[in-house]
């Protein structure tokens, strides 16, 4: 959680040329989670694909550029990025869609979003800080609006979209099932709940959007009454990923850990109690 903290802050601070840590542009080679699930993202930011006989649903959009390595990613795995219909996000950055206008573009996906980052993913600015051009991506069309507890279906594949607000204002957390070796289980794709480049308090600014602390409160509080077999994020570190990949089919599943959830939670928790106090302080 503190090296993305420490990253986005960087962001906010770099030129508009700015692309952020290397490891969220480094390519890696795409992968199987579980039987209809996929890993298509970059070294650092992930990006989701889920299969189905219909057509087939992309999760975020990585940095701005990086849709031609995500249809890449999608070939290898023997899949076509035209059979893409639906574009889904956790939340809207430039680290998680600024491939998303180029994607849509590319496969003619639906992009459905969240009510509350609709306004963000159309102009292509961070909400609040809509001056620091470094954040800005290419704006995107959303074809379809949802709202908490709204559920996509595809192909046989029903989603879940949960706002857990704080980080965005739209921060969508997604739950779907998914089946490995066998077993039907419950996998959740955690939008994010740190602070990063987000101003709780200021005395000159004010929050980044009306009531974002009560937001984040909301979203622990929610994030508390879920469970998940499969815990998935939309940063590599916040679930491990480079270690659970390298045990991938030494064993058991290494993605499938039931206590994930609530311990993330709990760390993200303290977290963002310590980033309040020190801006509470600041802010005296």
């Amino acid at each position: 959680m503190k090296r993305i903290l420490i990253a986005a802050a960087a962001l906010v601070a770099l030129p508009a040329q700015a692309q952020g840590p290397a490891s969220w542009t480094t390519p890696t080679a795409p992968f199987k989670v579980a039987d209809n699930l996929y890993y298509v993202g970059s070294a650092g930011i992930s990006v989701w694909l889920i299969t189905t006989p219909q057509g087939h649903i992309l999760i975020d959009g990585g940095m701005p550029g990086a849709a031609v390595q995500i249809e890449k990613s999608i070939t290898e795995l023997g899949f076509k990025p035209k059979d893409v219909k639906l574009l889904l996000a956790t939340h809207a950055h430039i680290d998680h869609v600024g491939g998303t206008a180029d994607l849509k573009a590319d496969t003619g996906a639906q992009l459905v979003a969240m009510a509350q980052d609709k306004a963000a993913l159309e102009t292509g600015t961070y909400p609040g800080s809509e001056d620091v051009k470094a954040l800005n991506f290419k704006p995107a069309k959303v074809d379809r609006v949802i709202r908490d507890g709204e559920v996509l279906a595809l192909g046989g594949v029903k989603l879940t979209a949960h706002l857990t607000p704080g980080h965005t204002a739209g921060c969508t957390t997604w739950t779907f099932p998914v089946t490995d070796q066998g077993r039907k289980l419950d996998a959740l794709l955690y939008c994010s709940t740190s602070v990063a480049a987000n101003r709780l308090v200021s005395k000159t600014r004010g929050p980044q959007y009306p009531g974002i602390v009560d937001d984040y409160r909301k979203a622990f509080a929610k994030l508390k009454t879920l469970k998940a077999d499969m815990f998935l994020a939309p940063h590599a570190e916040q679930f491990g990923l480079d270690a659970k990949r390298t045990k991938l089919g030494q064993g058991p599943n290494p993605f499938v850990d039931p206590t994930e959830l609530q311990t993330r939670v709990a760390a993200s928790e303290a977290d963002f109690r310590r980033d309040l106090a020190r801006q509470e302080e600041a802010a005296k």
